[in-house]
């Protein structure tokens, strides 16, 4: 009871007077440190959470850049492929301004480049007006004619193929001879021009128009090489095509194919 009376007695007098202050003051800072030695695993655990939490927020919005940066990228392929094929078909239309008969467009479907067969199927067959023999061209030159047809599509053979042979003439002085496939896509050959011939690397040849498949004036290949040898008649000459034959995606056709002049 004593103790009690003078606990209460204490109380009182502190509540009043303030008289515990002090020594309140002293253990506050006496027990500061153990204070903080005990708040140290809270903080720590909201530090790390705060900085986990900031990583992930980081991955995330990094990973969201990625995806739209690969988005952007794509959209700009695209972009790029779009501006690319626009040119070529607008080159491709470009170089059916001079032709006096009708042209139909026309996209690549599949290709077969064996060595002993260069064909392509395209997506233009009989329905479309196509026919057997129509001479087809790019935007640079001549590049093969109609082999096949069904009522959704064709096959053309390329001039590349071994057995292929187109009439040409040389442009600079008219020297008509015959062009001839050799299943390689960068290389045609004349063979059958003596070696007294005149032609030489850098001449132009176009389509004679005999044979009467392709039209007159088109232009087929360069002449690269003239290798002449005495022991043989004649001269073997290698021509680099004008027309992108490893490339083909639309071609052109030239309408009506029997109507072609012939020279």
């Amino acid at each position: 009871m004593l103790l009690a009376l003078l606990s209460l007695g204490v109380m009182v007098a502190d509540h009043r007077e303030g008289l515990m202050e002090p020594v309140r003051g002293a253990l506050s800072t006496a027990v500061q440190p153990v204070r903080l030695i005990a708040a140290l695993p809270s903080r720590l655990l909201d530090t790390a959470d705060h900085h986990f939490a900031s990583r992930r927020e980081l991955i995330a919005e990094n990973q969201r850049l990625q995806e739209r940066q690969r988005i952007q990228q794509a959209r700009l392929q695209r972009l790029d492929a779009l501006e690319v094929e626009n040119i070529r078909l607008r080159t491709l239309l470009e170089s059916s301004y001079d032709l006096d008969r009708p042209i139909l467009i026309a996209d690549l479907l599949q290709v077969d480049l064996d060595p002993f067969s260069h064909l392509i199927e395209i997506d233009k067959g009989s329905r479309a007006g196509v026919r057997v023999g129509q001479a087809a061209i790019d935007g640079s030159g001549v590049i093969g004619q109609v082999d096949r047809v069904t009522p959704l599509s064709a096959t053309v053979r390329l001039i590349s193929d071994p057995s292929h042979g187109l009439p040409v003439r040389v442009n600079r002085n008219g020297l008509r001879s015959v062009l001839f496939g050799t299943g390689r896509l960068d290389t045609l050959v004349i063979s059958s021009l003596p070696n007294n011939a005149d032609i030489e690397p850098g001449d132009l040849l176009v389509t004679s128009g005999l044979g009467g498949r392709f039209p007159s004036g088109y232009p087929v290949g360069e002449v690269r090489s003239v290798n002449t040898d005495p022991s043989r008649p004649f001269s073997e000459i290698e021509v680099e095509p004008r027309g992108a034959l490893g490339q083909v995606q639309e071609i052109l056709l030239i309408a009506d194919p029997e109507e072609s002049t012939v020279d």
